[in-house]
């Protein structure tokens, strides 16, 4: 196995966006839900609005672009090539800072939040501020490696990051994450590697036991509303990818459509707004991260995380300082009182007003400033 870091350009080729738009010409479209809002799924009118302007309107190259610019790399690791965004601080005293997405997300999650990070002179922040940031593609989404054969949870990704920081020469460094970046994120914690000083979460691992629950808090009263009702309403995408994710996966490659409903509902449902995604990204953005799973195909391999590790949602104990940001949208929400029960060494905690599931997306300000106050406990 070759331990090289090699620059990665992308340029896909036009006639795989000759052909996407070729695609979305030749839709054939469902009829229209029964229903007039989004309880049946994305809306009809919604998706095909989407798709039109994907087809009409979109530019790609503005988004290949800007990654290109920013610094793509990829490396094997494990037997897989994993990409990855490396963009360094000018700043000598930067923190490596490792960012982990998740499903149905992707690096472009986080551009936004790049800039800040590495520059924060530039960004009216302080030079002590800064971080070098490596925001890797997980194994099966994006332009990493699809895994050939069963194991790669969870844990061996977590293990795999782990050799992605040492190789790029960083000895001590801090890791973030939410969704399955949460859980990559929690695992690398429980690892405890030595040069990992700390993690934050925006989306905490935390399940109250039975025992836990009794006289709840009026926050802790509608966290458990909130995930009554991702099990009840929200959870059939996760119960199909963690069962059967080949099967949804034929689906999701042929038809640009079918990969566009699939993403663009859980952008609906699981971002801060007032009931469009619209209200808080652009098409262009979540277009963007819908490519990531277009152009390389990825809606059957990204689905198989969900049948390696679904499991890993789950609450384990942790030792290593973390920091815990709550926004009042995400999916499954905690309270300080249930995570002691499971973290020993919170260093931050924070409860916000605003923002959802995919915090750097939809909020890039309060996500840089609560990652600033986390890490500068530990630098």
């Amino acid at each position: 196995m070759s331990e090289a870091i090699t620059p990665f350009n992308l340029a896909v080729d036009e006639a795989a966006l000759d052909d996407l738009r070729r695609r979305l010409e030749q839709t054939r479209w469902p009829d229209r839900e029964t229903v007039d809002d989004w309880s049946q799924g994305s809306p009809l009118a919604k998706v095909q609005a989407l798709c039109a302007y994907w087809r009409n309107g979109y530019d790609w190259r503005r988004c290949e672009d800007r990654l290109n610019q920013l610094g793509q790399f990829k490396t094997e690791i494990d037997g897989l090539n994993i990409h990855f965004l490396h963009v360094r601080s000018p700043e000598k005293g930067a923190l490596p800072l490792l960012l982990t997405h998740g499903w149905p997300g992707s690096v472009i999650e986080f551009l936004k939040v790049i800039g800040p990070l590495t520059d924060p002179v530039a960004h009216g922040g302080k030079a002590s501020d800064a971080f070098h940031v490596i925001a890797p593609s997980l194994p099966g989404f994006g332009f990493s490696d699809k895994p050939v054969g069963v194991g790669w949870g969870v844990p061996r990704i977590a293990g795999a990051w782990i050799q992605l920081m040492a190789r790029l020469g960083y000895d001590a460094w801090v890791a973030q994450g939410g969704d399955w970046g949460s859980a990559v994120t929690t695992a690398i914690g429980v690892i405890r590697p030595p040069a990992c000083a700390a993690i934050h979460v925006n989306m905490p691992l935390v399940f109250p036991a039975p025992d836990a629950i009794i006289d709840p808090t009026a926050a802790e009263r509608s966290a458990l509303a909130a995930m009554a009702y991702y099990q009840e309403k929200d959870s059939g995408y996760s119960k199909q990818q963690s069962t059967r994710p080949q099967s949804v996966g034929y689906g999701l490659v042929d038809s640009p459509a079918g990969q566009a409903a699939w993403i663009y509902e859980k952008l609906w449902a699981w971002t801060d707004n007032q009931g469009a995604p619209e209200d808080v990204l652009t098409q262009d953005e979540m277009l963007d991260n819908i490519m990531f799973y277009w152009l390389p195909a990825t809606g059957a391999s990204s689905a198989r995380l969900y049948w390696e590790s679904f499991a890993s949602f789950a609450s384990v104990p942790l030792a290593l300082p973390v920091g815990v940001s709550i926004y009042p949208k995400e999916i499954f929400r905690t309270s300080r009182r249930w995570a002691q029960a499971q973290m020993s060494n919170i260093i931050h905690w924070n409860e916000l007003e605003r923002g959802g599931h995919f915090a750097a997306w939809e909020q890039p300000a309060l996500f840089v400033n609560e990652l600033r106050t986390c890490f500068a406990k530990v630098r």
